[in-house]
């Protein structure tokens, strides 16, 4: 429990290096890693939505993918797709964007629904299905999700079955006056403004298995229940 607690302090300090006064966001995030979940991060362009997203992906040793979501998105770009080799006259799978640990999927909001359904079988699942032929995703699979605010012109809503596949949703607000004079000094001074490797997938697997561990009251157990009751 220790070293799942000093792994994830780890983590905070390294992603707060990068993004100012997102303390709140930053172990949301953390929380939902541990959770086996995903997390949607939304607000209005310009906050540090992607970099938040990037640092917390960049201080994490697993393979990562970054995908610009924008009308002309196909929903086979997202999981792959079948190709006939000529030489051997059989069928071979050309791996889509999604085929990654951990994914940005950056201003989801702004492609078509029909390809934002293309995520809700891997994210539920951490599989896709191309042609009856069912991928796995490597372990742990994470989709950091951005979105502007549905009022903007050129975005679409996610459907409410997207909307459930994520554990949390985490609004970046604008920075203070104070909080932009750090972001200024980090962006303009020395520092490289690059999260660096804290630790590996391994670890993200043991520190869910501990958390899976944690009991929980049966008093927050019933309220759940009665929360989640029609």
């Amino acid at each position: 429990m220790q070293a799942t607690q000093r792994v994830a302090q780890a983590l905070t300090r390294n992603i707060g290096k990068v993004v100012i006064g997102k303390e709140t966001a930053i172990e949301l995030m953390l929380n939902t890693i541990l959770c086996k979940g995903h997390v949607l991060i939304e607000d209005v362009p310009g906050v540090g939505k992607t970099t938040l997203a990037s640092a917390l992906a960049r201080s994490l040793d697993c393979s990562f993918k970054r995908i610009q979501f924008t009308p002309d998105i196909t929903p086979s770009d997202i999981t792959g797709f079948s190709v006939v080799n000529f030489k051997t006259g059989e069928l071979e799978y050309k791996q889509g964007l999604v085929m990654s640990q951990i994914v940005l999927a950056d201003e989801i909001n702004r492609t078509s629904p029909k390809t934002q359904s293309s995520l809700l079988e891997v994210m539920e699942e951490g599989q896709v299905t191309v042609d009856g032929v069912t991928y796995r995703m490597p372990a742990p699979f994470i989709v950091l999700a951005t979105q502007n605010p549905v009022e903007q012109e050129g975005t679409y809503p996610l459907p409410e079955a997207q909307l459930d596949r994520f554990l949390f949703k985490v609004n970046v607000p604008f920075p203070s006056l104070e909080e932009l004079g750090a972001i200024v000094d980090l962006t303009t001074g020395g520092a490289d403004g690059v999260a660096s490797q804290v630790c590996g997938g391994a670890d993200i697997l043991a520190m869910r298995e501990i958390a899976r561990q944690v009991p929980v009251a049966q008093a927050v157990v019933t309220q759940v229940h009665r929360l989640c009751s029609p």
